[in-house]
């Protein structure tokens, strides 16, 4: 607790490390993760600082890296983690890495190259192939379309890698070319063919059965083998150039059968030879990305590490003899012998003979905000991070938030079903945390896991007050016996739905239940009216516990930050006005559990005691308000609880009215009249006519635009303008910022602050109203999904039995059965859909604002920045994200 109560020390560490220790020293700080280094060059570009050609070193092997990563990926290679995670490579090491790496890319390429060219090539065979096979078929419908008209015979004419078709008679010749083309464009292109040549190229063609597969990307392409008749060498040249932009591929196809017959022989024996070799490279590739794939990502952790290094190294600053590194960072001071240490081994892993050290640098900077957590309160502190991050060295709610989160989720959520559902759940995810620790099920399962102890928690104190409900899925436990009891007859009781019960056996007070609410009240008419009372005024009293507990904190911040005038200007009128008037509400609710019961046997004549004459504390609060009297009631000795409480509510409530004007003028004044002290203070002191300027007050004087070209000499008003600024410089009394700002200013932001609190008062006490509306909201659609599922169809299906009398479902009774079954399935469905998911969701947000706006206001700030320490494991976390 003491670590999580505000964020530790931090220390502005200077580091004078030797150029030769530099990486190992900054290395070895990356392995720890205890030192956030600052820019000493936040001027100068990044291209031109030392280190920028290590840096695109690395950028170079990073490249490398991914195109090896996604050729892994092309063969659904799967590629382990590393065991362990390796150290940053020394810069002799580095030589070896890049050359391995060039070689492997290298490689990689040539095994790449090679299997697109005999994909390739194959591709180019098996479509010749297809095309021969249909070219007899395309010929002979050519055929039978011209004999008609002009018998003709085959000649074989070389021309362009084609295979012309000559006519008998000399007057025309009758060529053709064929190929394949993707069968998306078919329709295109026999348009395109039409209107060129209109109408004189006679197209066929055919689809390729098995699809074929891209070379370069491996897809799966459908294609059409084609062949086209034309006459005429114009027409010839056109339809080439229709086809190059059609990407159809054009292959050489024999005239007659005989030679197509056997360059189909031909071309299936060097498909059968391809595919040989195919395979071979395959798994060439295969044992080779195989090997790769041990290494690929430790190779990557170590680029990464030193690409970081070097990042850093460039952050810091070369002295003027070029013989040291200087840098700046911000280190936790329970962590500065570590960082001593670090850089000690660092000079000693190269053998350097003049050592590193630190110095510690006196500043006005801010430091960051570190607040050491583990695996339990990291989802804690993450919630409060998501807000804001807080300011140095302030009170942390996380500290607090593991105790009160769950809680007043639980209030919310108080079922005792459903907070075992809850809890089975977070348990499961804590017991069997290291193995499902780096499981990729979504981003909706890494927010779960992340807040496993939260959810774990949440559903414990949720069966607790589940427990206090004495609610488990809208039923209740009769455990330790009912308190309430009645008093009447079978018949009576046969006659008379509606009964009041009494709390008395016999004339003797039972006493209330054990724990929790009598299980009576589940069964009752008024058990609405009861729950809504109960939950209300409970959910008030933790209103002002937790209101009153965040405004009891800012005392542990004034005291740190030595403000602590502002515990009797800003705390006590604070608090009073909140105790006052609603601290004052919470002991009237408390009081009434007290002094009045529900015993209806008691003397009628005893009406200090008796329920009927408790006074309503709501209409008691509002009379204070109105500062008004209670009204009489007939038969009641008195209004009040008790003896002068009217005269204390006006006391109480001019009191609280008053604490506004001192929240308002209190602090300023303060302000002002600390201002004053040191200018009253100067006008007493008298300076001779002429005196001689120290020098420190010739820099002051030039910088408030005096002359300085008369001498060493000045005039008194120019000396008295200089005296009182040291001193006013030292009257902040801590109070930061406010003395720079303007008097007006801080009026202004005063009476913005006394606004606000003022009104958040009310109407954050109102906000804690959620607990009690969703509390019962949870409640009733509990209820109502186990009386409208549950009940009902069960109702139905027994009424539907053949046993006509029976008013329980029983082994003989088919339809219940099958009921039972359907039914409950449904109304597990509901309720962890509906209730748990749903319900829990919106209990957890609400629960959030409860913290961030109700809680946190009273003494949050958040106006700090986290502390980000040069850490490989954030690095590598980062970049695997």
């Amino acid at each position: 607790m003491g670590a999580m109560f505000r964020s530790e020390e931090m220390a502005l560490c200077q580091l004078f490390i030797q150029p030769e220790a530099a990486y190992s020293s900054v290395s070895t700080l990356g392995e720890m993760g205890i030192a956030q280094f600052r820019d000493m060059n936040p001027r100068v570009n990044p291209f031109m600082r030392k280190f920028v050609s290590e840096v695109r070193r690395c950028d170079e092997l990073e490249r490398k890296l991914r195109f090896i990563e996604e050729e892994l990926k092309k063969d659904d290679v799967k590629v382990p983690e590393p065991v362990q995670q390796p150290n940053a490579p020394n810069p002799r090491e580095i030589i070896d890495l890049e050359a391995h790496l060039e070689k492997t890319e290298t490689e990689m390429l040539e095994l790449s190259q090679n299997g697109v060219n005999l994909r390739s090539n194959f591709k180019e065979l098996k479509e010749m192939t297809y095309v021969l096979e249909k070219a007899q078929t395309f010929m002979d419908e050519g055929c039978d379309l011209f004999t008609a008209a002009t018998p003709f015979v085959f000649q074989q004419e070389e021309s362009d890698s084609n295979r012309a078709l000559i006519g008998a008679d000399e007057r025309g010749r009758l060529g053709f070319i064929a190929g394949v083309i993707p069968r998306e464009k078919v329709n295109g292109f026999e348009r395109m063919l039409w209107r060129v040549s209109r109408g004189n190229v006679f197209l066929r063609q055919a689809e390729i059965d098995q699809p074929l597969e891209d070379p370069a990307t491996g897809q799966q392409i459908r294609k059409n083998a084609f062949v086209a008749f034309f006459q005429g060498e114009q027409l010839k040249s056109r339809l080439k150039k229709i086809c190059t932009g059609y990407h159809a591929s054009l292959y050489t196809c024999p005239s007659s059968l005989s030679e197509r017959e056997a360059v189909i022989k031909e071309l299936r024996v060097r498909v059968e030879d391809l595919n040989v070799v195919l395979s071979q490279t395959m798994d060439h590739r295969q044992r080779v990305l195989a090997a790769v794939a041990k290494q690929v990502r430790t190779w990557a952790v170590m680029v990464r590490k030193m690409k970081a290094i070097y990042h850093t190294l460039n952050m810091f600053n070369m002295d003027v003899t070029n013989k040291c590194l200087i840098g700046e960072c911000w280190v936790p001071r329970s962590e500065l012998n570590r960082v001593r240490g670090a850089l000690e081994a660092g000079g000693k892993s190269v053998g350097s003979t003049i050592d590193s050290f630190v110095n510690i640098l006196i500043t006005n900077d801010t430091p960051p905000t570190f607040i050491r957590t583990n695996k339990f309160t990291q989802g804690f502190q993450t919630l409060i991070d998501s807000y804001a991050v807080g300011a140095y060295r302030e009170v942390n709610p996380a500290a607090f938030t593991v105790i009160t989160f769950p809680f007043l989720f639980s209030v919310m959520f108080g079922d005792l079903g459903h907070g075992i559902i809850v809890a089975l759940f977070g348990a499961y995810m804590c017991f069997f945390e290291k193995s499902l620790t780096g499981k990729k099920w979504g981003e909706i399962w890494d927010i779960f896991f992340g807040g496993r102890y939260i959810i774990l928690l949440m559903g414990i104190f949720s069966i607790y007050s589940g427990i206090l409900y004495n609610d488990i899925f809208s039923l209740s436990f009769n455990i330790f016996g009912s308190g309430w009891h009645t008093q009447y007859n079978m018949s009576t009781l046969d006659n008379n739905p509606k009964l009041t019960l009494s709390a008395a056996e016999d004339g003797v007070y039972s006493g209330p239940y054990f724990m929790g609410l009598d299980p009576a009240w589940q069964t009752a008419e008024n058990k609405i009216i009861f729950l809504n009372s109960f939950k209300m005024k409970f959910s008030v009293i933790v209103a002002i516990i937790h209101m009153t507990f965040g405004i009891c904190l800012s005392v542990c911040n004034f005291v740190h930050m030595k403000n602590k005038m502002n515990i009797l200007l800003d705390f006590l009128p604070q608090v009073m006005f909140l105790m006052f008037f609603f601290g004052y509400l919470g002991f009237l609710i408390i009081l009434k559990f007290f002094l009045y019961e529900s015993n209806l046997q008691r003397d009628p004549a005893e009406t200090a005691v008796s329920s009927r004459c408790a006074p309503s504390v709501l209409i008691s609060f509002i009379n204070m308000v109105l500062l008004s009297e209670n009204p009489e009631v007939v038969g009641c000795s008195s209004p009040y609880l008790f003896a002068g409480q009217h005269g204390l509510q006006t006391a109480f409530v001019l009191i609280a009215l008053l604490c506004i004007p001192v929240l308002l003028l209190a602090k300023p004044l303060y302000i002002y009249m600390k201002r004053r002290k040191p200018a009253l203070r100067a006008t007493k002191f008298k300076f001779p006519r002429f005196r001689r300027l120290t020098e420190e007050e010739i820099p002051l004087l030039q910088s408030n635009g005096h002359a300085t070209q008369a001498g060493p000499r000045a005039s008194s008003g120019d000396a008295e303008a200089l005296q009182p600024q040291p001193q006013q410089s030292q009257g902040g009394g801590g109070h930061g910022h406010e003395e720079d700002e303007p008097f007006s200013e801080i009026m202004v932001h005063q009476a913005i602050h006394t606004v606000e609190y003022v009104l958040s008062t009310v109407s954050h006490t109102a906000s804690y109203l959620r607990l009690w509306a969703l509390s019962l909201a949870h409640a009733q659609l509990s209820d109502v999904l186990w009386t409208m599922i549950f009940r009902r169809v069960i109702k139905i299906a027994t009424s539907m039995s053949t046993q006509p009398d029976s008013n329980t479902l029983t082994l003989g009774n088919l339809y219940g059965g099958i009921a039972v079954y359907i039914v409950f399935t449904v109304w597990v469905f509901f309720t962890v859909a509906v209730l748990v998911l749903m319900e829990g969701l919106s209990a957890f947000l609400h629960t959030l604002r409860l913290h961030w706006v109700e809680f946190m206001s009273k003494f949050y700030m958040g106006t700090g920045y986290a502390f980000e320490p040069f850490s490989f494991k954030r690095i590598t976390v980062d970049n695997a994200e």
